[in-house]
């Protein structure tokens, strides 16, 4: 991703600032005096849930309901691997395979089942045409919510092919995706949760110094969700209650709290909003949104009607590109910050391949000085070969001496090639040993780090993060060079 971070002398060093894992990076310049409203969904923003055991839930819970519908019992003993897939792949449900792409929607990596696809069969596949992803052959896994349907699609084809089973990879997701739904509806999934809220939920203890900060200067905040307001009520107290001393209650550091907002269909539709009296209590239409008081339900019009809020005067942080970020972006003039919980781990991954990429770059300025020489031989090889008056053929005259300099500069080229792709490969070792990066893919930006460059004005690993800026912060956006610019030839 070629974004540079917001340098700040406002980052906390003390809190590993100098690392990086506090800072919150800039695509898009953002003063924070500008900001009246701040805004924050739930899950997987304040909510930091913990991956594995939660994606371990989801995917025994999945499997489950499968073989409810009528799948084979032996469907429970088959290998889910909830560590395997990466945010910002597409499942290709006509093929059964898992794809990562970059920007401009190229197949970089595929694999099928667990197991890879060769060059020749990704290029025979995804190659020949244009993709298409927003048709219905694809399906984006852009959430950590979404991961365990990944899962449970890559074990269960594994395990039919091992069967040499004929299979309908379409229906196979299809029915993976209607059980994990029906999972969280019935309570599978979210009572469990909800009943062992410190195994699932990691509580930030920086989370209610953000927030105090920030209505301390003067910004007004809400909460906007998509979990129903029982749930909610329980996860922002576990994150929340007792805190600080000043905020007798969770609801006391919110002006507004809307829980089962439907998002995205919240920026496109206009529903009511519901005051919600208590669990077991009918909930009632409103037309007041007050503070220590929860609704649900409700839309982008009358929300920003109602608080009295323009529109470019909101920030809103969440983790979720088309739920959170891109509609939000698309239907209203809302600033963003996106959540990318990964973050951590990339920038682990990133210090620790320091040398490969040093050698990357010293391979490319090389690769670039050689391609030059080449260029330059071959158009003086030329020239000796229409030179009629040249002087016959041997080992030094000046067409033979060319000849043997240009076949060792192409040897050299194949060698960088070879050792760029050995890099390559070492350096997405450190990332995820089957995806690489989750920003990147080879050098381009992948189709995750293009839709967080496109949407996200400011993207950070966690909330509390803005925390360690000044709530009146100028986030200002590096100055952005195209290639001429930088001096690419």
């Amino acid at each position: 991703m070629q974004r540079a971070l917001e340098e700040s002398e406002s980052v906390s060093v003390a809190q590993g600032g100098q690392n990086g894992e506090h800072r919150i990076y800039v695509n898009r310049s953002l003063k924070m005096e500008q900001i009246e409203w701040v805004g924050f969904d739930m899950d997987y923003t304040l909510a930091i849930y913990r991956q594995s055991e939660i994606d371990r839930l989801s995917i025994d819970a999945t499997v489950k309901k499968l073989i409810d519908r009528g799948y084979p019992p032996e469907l429970a003993l088959a290998k889910f691997d909830e560590a395997f897939p990466l945010r910002g792949l597409f499942i290709d449900k006509q093929e059964g395979n898992l794809l990562k792409m970059d920007r401009y929607k190229f197949v970089a990596k595929a694999f099928h089942g667990s197991r890879e696809l060769s060059r020749e069969r990704r290029r025979e596949l995804y190659h020949a045409q244009k993709i298409r992803v927003d048709s219905q052959r694809y399906h984006w896994i852009d959430t950590l919510y979404a991961l365990p349907e990944a899962a449970v699609y890559t074990g269960a084809i594994d395990f039919f092919d091992g069967l040499g089973a004929q299979v309908d990879y379409e229906q196979l997701f299809t029915d993976i995706r209607e059980s994990i739904d029906e999972a969280h509806r019935d309570g599978a999934i979210v009572d469990v949760i909800e009943a062992n809220l410190p195994r699932f939920v990691a509580r930030d203890p920086a989370l209610a110094t953000a927030l105090h900060k920030l209505r301390s200067a003067g910004k007004k905040l809400f909460l906007l969700t998509n979990s129903r307001a029982g749930y909610t009520d329980s996860m922002m107290t576990f994150l929340l209650q007792g805190a600080l001393s000043e905020y007798p209650s969770w609801q006391h550091y919110f002006d507004v709290v809307v829980g089962a907002a439907s998002k995205p269909r919240f920026f496109t539709e206009r529903r009511p909003f519901m005051e919600w009296r208590g669990r077991g209590e009918a909930s009632t239409p409103t037309m007041r949104l007050e503070r220590l008081k929860v609704y649900e339900g409700g839309n982008l019009v009358d929300f920003e009607r109602l608080i009295g809020a323009r529109s470019d005067s909101v920030l809103y942080v969440g983790d979720h590109i088309y739920g959170d970020i891109l509609r939000s972006k698309k239907d209203s003039a809302w600033r963003t910050l996106m959540i990318i919980q990964e973050m951590d781990d990339e920038l682990v991954a990133i210090r620790k391949s320091g040398k490969q990429f040093v050698e990357l770059d010293e391979l490319e300025s090389r690769r670039e000085s050689l391609i030059d020489e080449l260029r330059v031989r071959q158009q003086r090889l030329r020239a000796l070969e229409r030179d009629v008056s040249a002087t016959p053929e041997s080992d030094s005259s000046p067409r033979r001496v060319e000849k043997r300099t240009i076949d060792a500069l192409r040897s050299s080229l194949r060698e960088d090639e070879e050792r760029h792709r050995a890099l390559r490969q070492e350096i997405d070792q450190q990332f995820h040993s089957a995806w690489g990066s989750l920003f990147k893919e080879g050098v381009e930006v992948s189709s995750f780090g293009d839709q967080v460059e496109e949407y996200a004005c400011l993207y950070t690993s966690r909330a509390s993060n803005l925390g360690c800026y000044s709530p009146m912060h100028y986030f200002r956006s590096p100055r952005d060079a195209m290639p001429h610019e930088r001096g690419t030839p």
